[in-house]
């Protein structure tokens, strides 16, 4: 698990857009967390991991902008952005599992070139009719 230090992380709270009358123009509920991921001391594929999760979130000058807007209070969207900082690092920190490289059977080759046969005499037998 990353543990991301408070120095790296920058919050900033915005107005929400969408429904919700007065309270949605006056107050601002909605947090962006900002996060400076080269101060994070990720492993290299992690970090290759974390650039593709993340997508267009991560900026070229490596700071990763979460926008919650979620709920009406201020602590709730600053809980949602970190729960979902925390679930993106969880999942960039994931290995894919490597994959063990099989070969096809005797049998499974026999089978398809079987298949083959059948489906060419199918397609032989459309061709034209002949007289002899």
């Amino acid at each position: 698990m990353v543990d991301v230090p408070e120095e790296a992380i920058e919050e900033r709270f915005l107005a929400a857009t969408g429904p919700g009358g007065q309270n949605v123009n006056k107050v601002a509920t909605a947090c962006q967390l900002r996060v400076d991921v080269f101060r994070l001391g990720l492993h290299p594929e992690t970090y290759r991991r974390l650039k593709l999760l993340a997508g267009s979130r991560l900026t070229a000058s490596g700071t990763l902008v979460l926008t919650a807007r979620r709920y009406r209070t201020q602590e709730a969207n600053r809980a949602d952005a970190r729960e979902r900082l925390a679930e993106l690092l969880a999942k960039a920190e994931e290995r894919e599992a490597r994959r063990v490289k099989t070969k096809p059977s005797r049998a499974a080759k026999a089978k398809r070139v079987d298949e083959k046969k059948g489906r060419s005499a199918v397609k032989a037998g459309r061709g034209k009719v002949r007289d002899y």
